[in-house]
């Protein structure tokens, strides 16, 4: 059970009940010979996901298989794993982690040594989880100039490039490039994470019949800024990770 190998057990799908038990990383998942865990499920793609180790995580990455992965119910392209997190590939549900990591993950929440996945419904104000090493710097593409100062109009078009989203022809603040596996996992799970609490804030919103207007409940509303507030600390442990609440 050492940080270079991953337990899977089975629990839904044609290997239900089958467990592959400390697989050494890298590991490819898939229905195609060659694969480290190989299921007999006619919706994995031939190669459908991997798992490797960076930074002491164990990454999940889909490699733009034909139905997605997802986990926890959410569909991911990358995505840092924690012990008990369910992986669904077609048919097939995983569950990541042996019992006795699953267990020893249990016992450090109950004892408050880790922090439990969390929704923004339950963010009240606490700091997000995890802390955030500012360990990457922004790179725009040469010859670009990227202008900070723009009004968001949503009649131009929205483009992207590999490496940056263009309104119309303004290019937006670029992501940061060159992220190590951890690093974009770690990031998409932020952004995973807002996308998911600004969802979850705007599906009750009620319109005028004219459309001309929309109102949002006021829980909903404490909701959005809930995002806002997360976002304003992300940006100051970012800015100053030494200080990030003086």
């Amino acid at each position: 059970m050492g940080r270079g190998t991953v337990t899977f057990q089975v629990l839904e799908g044609i290997d239900k009940g089958r467990i592959f038990r400390d697989l050494p990383l890298p590991v490819t998942m898939g229905r195609e010979e060659g694969n480290v865990l190989r299921l007999n499920d006619e919706r994995v793609s031939r190669f459908h996901a991997k798992i490797q180790t960076d930074d002491e995580d164990h990454i999940l990455t889909d490699l733009e298989s034909t139905n997605g992965t997802r986990v926890n119910g959410t569909v991911v392209q990358i995505r840092r794993l924690r012990f008990g997190d369910r992986v669904s590939i077609g048919r097939s549900i995983l569950l990541y982690g042996s019992n006795e990591e699953i267990a020893a993950r249990m016992a450090a929440i109950d004892k408050g040594e880790l922090p439990p996945l969390t929704s923004l419904s339950q963010v009240t104000g606490a700091d997000p989880q995890g802390t955030i090493q500012a360990t990457t710097k922004a790179v725009s593409p040469e010859g670009v100039e990227v202008n900070l100062d723009f009004e968001l109009r949503l009649e131009e078009p929205i483009k992207s490039t590999r490496d940056a989203l263009f309104i119309g022809n303004r290019m937006l603040p670029p992501l940061p490039m060159k992220l190590t596996a951890s690093q974009a996992a770690r990031l998409a799970e932020i952004l995973d994470f807002l996308h998911l609490g600004l969802t979850e804030a705007t599906e009750n919103i009620q319109a005028k019949d004219d459309g001309s207007q929309v109102t949002l409940g006021y829980h909903d509303w404490q909701r959005i800024q809930a995002v806002q507030m997360l976002l304003a600390r992300y940006h100051r442990l970012i800015a100053e990770p030494n200080n990030p609440f003086e």
